[in-house]
């Protein structure tokens, strides 16, 4: 087992938050093209109604907590419509768009020196952001690490965080499994290889090229 600094609450709630904006300024507008006017005003509807407050005096796990719950249900309610409203054509800009719009949401001057250290020494790369990568998905469920080399990042999700809540298989077949591989694969040139068994599932991080 590899021991990876655990990351705090107050970072994960803020990872939270970052990703529901996110989310939202990319697929209202998505929807807005591909299905219309009404179709935002029930999107917004359906998403406040699922969506919990916050309150200000508690804790950062408390609010971390209710951020996540608001943030799955979210999710839920998008991975739903595209799927009952959205032809196959549709379904893979939308695909395309959440790719994109993490890249956005990624991009900084540090991808530029990872792509330096990429041409230099593929190991070292893949190593940087394997480490990054051990790290910095704490805020979607709990894991443990039982690979991190120059080769190999393994993630063993002993329970999904997001597969606790009812409904949510398309955001795990959609979302975990088909659009965040591929945006790794684009952005960080890393391949993602999700083995689930039931509401567990082994994460396999290994170098592209």
């Amino acid at each position: 087992m590899v021991k990876v600094k655990e990351m705090p609450y107050r970072q994960k709630y803020a990872h939270v938050v970052a990703d529901i904006e996110r989310v939202n300024n990319f697929f209202v507008p998505f929807v807005q093209n591909h299905l219309g006017d009404e179709a935002v005003v029930e999107l917004r509807k359906t998403t406040q109604e699922a969506a919990k407050p916050i309150p200000d005096d508690c804790s950062f796990e408390e609010k971390y907590e209710i951020a996540y719950a608001n943030w799955v249900r979210g999710a839920i309610v998008v991975f739903r419509l595209i799927r009952e409203r959205l032809d196959e054509g549709e379904m893979e800009q939308f695909k395309r768009a959440d790719v994109e719009s993490l890249k956005r949401e990624n991009a900084s001057p540090a991808l530029f020196l990872l792509k330096v250290v990429r041409a230099i020494s593929p190991g070292s790369a893949f190593s940087m952001t394997a480490k990054q990568t051990a790290y910095q998905l704490q805020w979607m469920s709990p894991y443990s690490v039982s690979e991190l080399n120059r080769q190999r990042l393994v993630l063993d999700i002993p329970r999904c965080k997001v597969l606790d809540f009812p409904d949510s298989e398309d955001v795990c077949l959609t979302g975990c499994q088909s659009i965040y591989p591929t945006w790794l694969a684009e952005q960080f040139k890393v391949r993602m290889e999700a083995n689930r068994q039931g509401n567990s599932c082994t994460l396999t991080f290994t170098p592209l090229g």
